[in-house]
């Protein structure tokens, strides 16, 4: 061993908080209103949150055998109880964030045309029972993307999929305008300018 290498012991304690560090970041991104835009693909947060947990499952894994390799005298390691608790938590919230996209049959699209810079909006659209409801997030650089605005319409009417929208951009950035129909009207929206700076 090196002096600039640190005992095996050592490392595990790291890979476990690595592990920790990566089901928060599966949490945040599956619950948090994100996505990323992938060579004109929409990755679901939830998916994003998958790469997370299982990115955590393998630290710990090489954490189990750092472990096994050196002592653990003397090096502080995180209880076993708070990591399988932490990644149950995070499998869990990334099966739920899942499941209520399957459960609300959730489309996503990337809305033409893009705005300066690269400047996207995706759109992601559900329904379930008599709600339709829609989801704008805005994409820059890198491709990740935040909600924006969303909006509520009647009997589960989907204005993307209908093609009863419009997308504008301008000086002060873009336009997002969403309609309904004489019998299934838009019943809130909130739907912001589209800043891409």
């Amino acid at each position: 061993m090196t002096t600039t290498e640190q005992p095996p012991a050592v490392r595990a304690f790291g890979t476990e908080v690595g592990a920790l560090v990566c089901v928060g970041l599966a949490l945040l991104v599956s619950w948090g209103g994100f996505l990323v835009l992938v060579a004109g693909r929409v990755v679901p947060g939830w998916g994003m949150g998958a790469g997370f947990v299982l990115g955590g499952l393998l630290l710990l894994r090489l954490g189990a055998v750092a472990s096994r390799a050196g002592s653990r005298e003397g090096v502080r390691r995180v209880p076993r109880w708070a990591l399988v608790t932490a990644a149950g938590v995070g499998g869990a919230g990334v099966l739920f964030a899942a499941a209520g996209d399957l459960l609300n049959e959730a489309e996503y699209y990337v809305l033409e045309p893009a705005g300066p810079g690269g400047c996207r909006v995706v759109v992601r659209e559900t329904s379930f029972l008599v709600i339709g409801n829609g989801e704008a997030y805005r994409t820059g650089f890198g491709g990740l993307g935040w909600r924006v605005g969303g909006w509520t319409v009647d009997d589960g009417y989907r204005p993307i999929r209908a093609g009863t929208y419009e997308l504008t951009w301008g000086y002060g950035g873009g336009v997002l305008s969403v309609g309904g129909t004489g019998t299934d009207p838009v019943v809130r929206s909130d739907l912001p300018l589209i800043n891409c700076d």
